[in-house]
């Protein structure tokens, strides 16, 4: 059975930091790209930053270049995003996901290409 579990969102002030963490369990950690995405409520979800299987490769939506950071152990079949200098924009809540892409270096950005999906974490950064 596959299982994402994310952990690690709350509330925090403008400017602090967070990190989230994404364990995996069930299918080849190592044989997927691992993306995270956020969603606020009323809206589409939206790419935030991807890493390909080996690490070679990240991908980051321009809001969040230079503050976020996602890195991956396959060790531990787990992925996390390092959060830092957090805006109130940045509230919403916060999902992994699975690519079963076939290119190694494969960071996608589209939600519908991703095979699994965590339940979400919330994060909510007040002013």
């Amino acid at each position: 059975q596959v299982q994402l579990v994310e952990s690690g969102g709350g509330l925090v002030q403008a400017g602090a930091s967070l990190r989230l963490s994404c364990a995996t369990t069930g299918y080849t950690f190592g044989t997927y790209a691992m993306g995270w995405f956020r969603q606020v409520s009323g809206k589409e979800r939206e790419f935030v930053a991807a890493i390909s299987r080996n690490s070679a490769i990240t991908n980051y939506e321009d809001s969040v270049k230079g503050r976020f950071t996602i890195s991956r152990d396959n060790a531990k079949n787990t992925v996390y995003l390092q959060m830092n200098s957090l805006k109130p924009e940045d509230t919403a809540v916060y999902y992994c996901a699975a690519d079963r892409a076939t290119l190694v270096f494969s960071t996608r950005r589209d939600p519908l290409e991703y095979d699994y999906w965590g339940q979400g974490t919330q994060v909510t950064v007040s002013s």
